[in-house]
């Protein structure tokens, strides 16, 4: 039971964690990984190593320290955390494992003269006050996806089906279901869980599906990372008829019905989301903008498909961006000006951008400075869920 006392220091804990908590989620991270291996599958390694992953775990738990008093304060921050677990099937037994690990990394960070009993005692009644929230909301969708036409609980046995590239860095992986049944319809936006083993090992992953699932298959794409270890294998290993396991889809950055002009925003890999959203959008008749940014012509990814769905759909303007190369479309990078040119002439949209956090960053500042509102520019991260600067 979380006490009066517990949250008063806990709270008193923040400019602590504002300091050296980047520090303490590393260690926690090395703790908890080698003392329990078999978690290392829920955890992307590329993120531990760039340090991603403690950055965001230090945001997260610095967010829930400053409002444990007021947890409705905390917004996205919990249902983004939630559809990542779901996604990567994070279960009741993992809490304690995680919590122990936590507390102890707190007490050989921070010392005994600062983390006493009495603090160690207020984080473990917090720690499991937040666990509690997490595992009954991620039962209420584990539930959810099971009793859903078409879905399933847990992992579900796909083969892959068909693999096309789509660019020289991008290629599309297609995955049918096993037993041969429906599939969950996902939201535009969504995401999707693999479980798969690499030379013995066990990876998980996401992938945003790139493509409405509403033809008994899922489509993902994946670009090619160098000395992605997932990514690579995906590319060059993963042949057709492959089986692998799939986890329901998830994610909370879906497109809205609403009569507003659509903007989908995208810099590399993050057209994958917005193309579901864009195939979603356009029988509806609803007027959209679609601007995406490449480095160069060769690492566009589906191109001529945005171009014929422009031939069919009028409302559809399409506008291209890229950082090399020569010809009709724009060189450089997105700015203000080519925004103020490619934007409805009325900024009472709703915009939808994805890709690289520094293109995110510039995007909303962009977004929000030619009078596009900040509550209608909605975006995602790849990887762990951080703040844009503001």
């Amino acid at each position: 039971m979380l006490s009066l006392e517990h949250r008063a220091i806990v709270k008193a804990t923040v400019p602590l964690l504002e300091t050296g908590g980047e520090a303490l989620t590393t260690h926690f991270y090395q703790l908890l990984l080698n003392k329990h291996p078999e978690l290392r599958p829920l955890f992307n390694q590329a993120h531990q190593a760039d340090g991603a992953q403690p950055r965001a775990l230090a945001n997260g738990v610095l967010m829930y320290a400053k409002h444990i008093d007021q947890l409705d304060a905390l917004g996205d921050l919990v249902g983004r955390i939630i559809n990542k677990h779901v996604s990567l099937q994070i279960l009741p037994e993992h809490y304690p494992l995680v919590g122990a690990c936590l507390l102890q990394s707190i007490e050989e960070v921070l010392g005994k003269e600062i983390a006493t009993a009495a603090v160690i005692e207020a984080w473990g009644a917090a720690y499991g006050q937040l666990a509690e929230i997490l595992i009954g909301a991620e039962e209420v969708r584990y539930q959810q996806n099971e009793q859903a036409e078409g879905g399933w609980r847990g992992a579900r046995a796909f083969r892959l089906s068909r693999k096309v590239v789509e660019s020289a860095e991008i290629t599309s992986l297609y995955f049918e279901p096993v037993d041969g049944q429906a599939i969950l319809l996902a939201a535009p936006g969504q995401y999707i869980g693999l479980r798969l083993s690499i030379d013995g090992q066990e990876h998980r992953r996401n992938y945003s599906l790139s493509a409405l699932a509403s033809h008994g298959h899922y489509r993902i794409s994946v670009k090619r990372e160098p000395g992605g270890k997932v990514s690579n294998y995906l590319h060059d290993r993963l042949a057709i008829g492959a089986p692998l396991d799939l986890f329901a889809p998830a994610g909370e950055f879906t497109l809205t019905d609403s009569d507003k002009p659509l903007v989908l925003i995208s810099g590399g890999v993050g057209i994958t989301a917005t193309l579901a959203m864009l195939e979603a959008a356009l029988p509806t008749g609803r007027a959209v903008h679609f601007i995406h940014c490449a480095r160069n012509h060769a690492a566009h990814g589906f191109r001529t498909q945005v171009d014929a769905l422009a031939m069919q759909y009028p409302q559809l303007k399409r506008f291209y961006c890229y950082e090399e190369g020569a010809g009709a479309d724009a060189l450089g990078r997105l700015d203000a000006s080519l925004l103020e040119r490619w934007l409805p002439l009325s900024r009472d949209v709703d915009a939808y951008f994805l890709g690289p956090k520094p293109f995110m960053s510039a995007v909303r500042r962009l977004l929000i400075a030619s009078g596009v509102p900040s509550q209608q520019c909605r975006y995602e991260f790849f990887g762990p869920a951080s703040a844009l600067d503001q």
